[in-house]
């Protein structure tokens, strides 16, 4: 099973899980868990091959998707998910497969289709790294920050590393992710629909969900809302926590029709 965060005490309303993006990790939501805790539990997840969870082979959707659905199994269902970029197609495609599992879904800036971009260059990046000559987390910024076209993005890869071990040791499972690229920046060819309220949250700045995308959308998700964090690019959640952490607890808490 992958590695939970938890954060309050169950209440009368569904859990949360919340699935992060590509390199990202269960920590860098606690902020956003802990604020939307107040009213329900949360748990939020490592993905496998990030964080403290497994290094495994495969990183196909499908496979997170099954991820998913072990952990909402033991959290309880049916939970309330919420998946941004990597992690919302990893949401979507377990809304697909298990639709009676999730009561209510947010997909963060992204869409169901495959994307030109790659992000093999950032982990030829962190693979860059020499390792043997950090000791402390400077030693990784000064390296890191010569290879790393943008530099906000430094910071957020180097969570990723655990300075403490000896020696310093990338979370991430850099070769698998690189390898299985083509699979993370497509979608699998899944049938089905979610029938559920869903909720298309994106960053108003952001091109990751496009007008030409929503038929693809409301095909696998009929009764899709959109909206938009004004301000925001695709780290909407980041960029704009206050705005990104409203939006998502207006929809949760919003009466069944």
């Amino acid at each position: 099973m992958l590695n939970i965060l938890t954060f309050g005490e169950p209440t009368n309303l569904p859990p949360l899980l919340i699935v992060h993006g590509l390199f990202g990790s269960a920590r860098n939501w606690g902020v956003i868990a802990k604020r939307l805790a107040d009213s329900r539990q949360v748990f939020a997840v490592d993905m496998r091959n990030h964080g403290e969870s497994l290094h495994l082979d495969s990183h196909s959707y499908p496979d997170m998707a099954h991820d998913l659905g072990e952990v909402m199994a033991h959290i309880g269902v049916p939970c309330d998910l919420l998946g941004h970029s990597m992690g919302g197609k990893a949401a979507m495609v377990i809304a697909l497969m298990q639709p009676e599992l999730i009561r209510r879904l947010v997909i963060a800036d992204i869409a169901p289709v495959t994307y030109p971009h790659t992000q093999i260059h950032n982990i030829d990046a962190m693979k860059s790294v020499d390792l043997s000559r950090v000791t402390r987390r400077s030693d990784a910024v000064e390296q890191l920050s010569k290879l790393v076209e943008d530099p906000a993005l430094v910071p957020f890869f180097l969570q990723s590393l655990d300075v403490r071990a000896t020696p310093p040791r990338w979370r991430l499972n850099l070769e698998v992710l690189a390898s299985e690229m083509d699979k993370i920046i497509g979608f699998p060819d899944v049938t089905g629909q979610f029938l559920a309220p869903t909720l298309f949250l994106s960053g108003a700045t952001s091109d990751y969900v496009q007008s030409e995308h929503r038929d693809k959308i409301k095909a696998h998700f009929p009764i899709a809302r959109f909206a938009k964090i004004p301000g925001a690019g695709h780290w909407l959640h980041a960029e704009k926590p206050r705005e990104f952490e409203a939006a998502v607890r207006v929809f949760l808490d919003a009466p069944d029709r």
